[in-house]
């Protein structure tokens, strides 16, 4: 878990995110340890426009576990993951324009329906690739314990094995 939120933070800094905590939970069950975490890490790009990232972390019935792993016993933690991604442009186009409620709601009816300025469609393309990038970090630390987890049943495997036993003439069972 601590591994999980280094990494989060690390992404985060790679890409020039402020870190901002939301809401942080504990909880103690007897199926194990619950843990909340809401992030909404933001980016400044001009006096007009900031990104922000909402990131909700929730891992619940979190235990602890020894499984032996290149015959060494390891300390794991075992629990479900949810990770939820948000992104948001934020726009303060009251300042931008001075004010004036006609020209702010026409701006905002042509930024929606006609086109994009030109400055922002570039926006968004780096929130997207931001966020990718801060998924791709996780997914990447998740997979690695995953090879490490011996009960764990990759589907490529499975599907070799079901090929292999077709190969051989014996159909697999319904």
């Amino acid at each position: 878990m601590e591994e999980l939120f280094e990494i989060v933070d690390q992404a985060l800094k790679d890409k020039g995110y402020t870190k901002q905590e939301k809401r942080s939970e504990e909880t103690v069950s007897e199926l194990g340890k619950n843990y909340f975490l809401e992030l909404r890490p933001y980016k400044i790009k001009n006096n007009y426009i900031n990104l922000m990232i909402k990131i909700k972390i929730n891992i619940t019935n979190l235990t602890e576990t020894k499984q032996e792993f290149d015959n060494i016993k390891r300390l794991f933690q075992k629990g479900k993951v949810n990770i939820a991604f948000d992104s948001w442009i934020l726009t303060d186009y009251e300042n931008r324009w001075g004010m004036k409620p006609f020209v702010y709601f026409f701006k905002g009816m042509i930024n929606k329906w006609v086109f994009q300025m030109k400055m922002e469609p570039g926006f968004t393309g780096e929130l997207i690739g931001d966020t990718a990038y801060i998924y791709g970090k996780i997914k990447t630390l998740l997979s690695k314990y995953r090879k490490q987890d011996v009960t764990y049943v990759f589907e490529k495997d499975v599907m070799k094995e079901v090929e292999e036993d077709i190969k051989k003439g014996n159909p697999p069972s319904p």
